[in-house]
């Protein structure tokens, strides 16, 4: 017996295997995009805070997982012989094929995006939080599409999975290239030849579908795109001397914070603080690693919550409601990001988004709000852009600037939203030295404006030049406060302890007003 070459070349121009081909295409594609969608809501659910919702998800994707797709497909074909009233949805083999396969793939897509999603760190979902948005479009605009990114190799490659599974829905007679080849080889008997072009015809598709997969992954990576070319300086911040002078601790209160208490397990991390920030003040807040102040700080805009006491934002308390008997209850989701959206933040990590570019991380939360759209939100972009001397780069991405370049992004972003107030978590301890200066450049500038600010730094530079009020925490507590040239000339033991620390000397109590 020999092995009949041109009878299997022939088969590629065979009609019935072409048609077959597209039918495999077609169900192919859409088996994975539904089961894509599908898989990015289960994976949600299943990271739910709600146990009973994580343990219908986990249900469905253990049930599924565990069913062999074979079974699934005769089951669901047979369906309307017991259920009539589906013979109009499932009469069809290919309407019976694509839902079996669509609930089994949807299990394993699921545990791909899970995975994704728990590949998107922590700092992501709170910096856009810190935005104003609710958790809904903190997963639609942040967290999925980086999870989509990180988890695409994998679920290209469960699509190469779908396409050769395609096959066993000849089973329930769809006419796809399996079928079609069987058909073909009882009629002549040349099991060989025929079983040989079929396996070609499922090479080649995988192939094609592969490579287009390779250019969705480029695509979608940024790190892959060349950044607009801009012959503009590294920095357009204006470097002018400032001449502020430093306001009274009085006036109308923006932030106040009555007897706050946390902790974290057993550990009492704020214990009973009491604080205000007055309109147009620069408050700073200083202290040893561990003294409670990135916590307080995280309590203004209910990025933490609290134990006790209640911290206030225009004399709205953050993260909580008036109930019906009058007592402050938890305030739900969407209530909270309104809240939010008066409190700028910056962190000590930039928590820039990364899949967008510069412009797009400044006008991202005034967008989804609508507060601004198309042209308008572009021009407010740029202006904020220009403010901290970053205009020239709007069009790149995160990954193509300087850790001084990222923040003062970062600080775009949270002035695109106009908050009442800015808070700034260690704003330039994760910067090389040299640049620092850039940072409280903008600092200083926003603080000439009047814009209301809380600084949770070491850098004593700003303590000393840019601050009206200095905050010294230790152990939980705020030990002393004031107007910094009065605290810094204190003759208290610890708080001069701490300034050697950070200074290598105690700090002179001669203090200018001006940068």
């Amino acid at each position: 017996m020999t092995f009949d070459w041109n009878y299997m070349f022939g088969l590629f121009a065979n009609h019935d295997l072409w048609r077959a081909s597209g039918v495999v295409v077609l169900l192919s594609v859409l088996v994975w995009v539904i089961s894509n969608l599908a898989g990015v809501v289960l994976a949600l659910l299943r990271e739910s805070r709600s146990r009973w919702v994580r343990a219908v998800a986990g249900l469905y994707v253990w049930f599924f997982r565990s069913l062999p797709l074979l079974v699934l497909l005769i089951f669901v074909y047979n369906l309307p012989q017991v259920v009539p009233s589906l013979q109009d949805v499932l009469g069809s083999a290919f309407r019976a094929a694509l839902i079996a396969m669509v609930l089994n793939e949807a299990a394993y897509m699921a545990e791909i995006h899970r995975g994704g999603l728990l590949s998107v760190g922590p700092d992501q979902r709170e910096a856009a939080r810190a935005l104003g948005l609710t958790y809904t479009r903190v997963q639609r605009l942040v967290v999925v599409p980086q999870a989509f990114r990180i988890a695409l190799p994998s679920l290209g490659n469960e699509f190469v999975t779908i396409l050769k599974l395609t096959s066993l829905a000849s089973a329930i007679s769809l006419g796809e290239i399996l079928l079609e080849g069987q058909r073909l080889y009882t009629q002549n008997f040349l099991v060989l030849e025929t079983m040989a072009a079929v396996a070609i015809y499922y090479v080649v598709l995988v192939t094609v579908f592969d490579q287009l997969r390779g250019l969705l992954e480029r695509k979608l990576d940024v790190r892959r795109r060349k950044s607009v070319v801009d012959t503009g300086p590294a920095s357009d911040l204006a470097r002018v001397p400032r001449h502020r002078p430093r306001k009274p601790h009085s006036g109308a209160v923006v932030v106040a914070v009555d007897k706050v208490c946390k902790a974290f397990d057993d550990h009492q991390v704020l214990k009973g603080v009491d604080l205000e920030v007055h309109e147009g003040e620069v408050v700073v807040v200083i202290g040893p690693s561990g003294s409670g102040k990135t916590t307080l700080v995280r309590t203004m805009n209910h990025l933490e919550d609290i134990d006790a006491g209640v911290v206030s934002v225009n004399g709205v308390p953050i993260g909580y409601r008036h109930g019906t008997n009058g007592q402050l209850v938890p305030a739900r989701d969407g209530e909270v990001a309104r809240q939010r959206q008066d409190v700028g933040m910056v962190f000590q990590r930039f928590n820039l988004f990364p899949h967008r570019s510069v412009l797009e991380n400044v006008t991202l939360a005034p967008v989804a709000l609508g507060r601004v759209k198309g042209a308008e939100a572009e021009e407010l972009g740029l202006e904020l852009l220009e403010k901290v001397g970053l205009k020239s780069h709007a069009r790149k991405y995160p990954h193509q600037l300087s850790g001084g370049q990222q923040q003062r992004v970062a600080i775009a972003r949270a002035l695109a939203m106009r908050p009442k107030v800015m808070l700034f978590d260690e704003p330039t301890s994760a910067l090389d030295p040299e640049l620092v200066g850039e940072v409280l450049e903008v600092i200083s500038e926003l603080a000439d404006e009047g814009m209301t600010m809380v600084v949770v730094t070491h850098e004593m530079r700003l303590a000393r030049d840019v601050a009206d009020w200095v905050v010294f925490m230790e152990d939980g507590g705020v030990l002393t406060q004031g107007p910094p040239e009065d605290l810094f000339a204190a003759h208290d033991a610890r708080l001069q302890r701490f300034l050697r620390s950070v200074s290598g000397e105690v700090v002179s109590p001669a203090v200018t007003a001006t940068t």
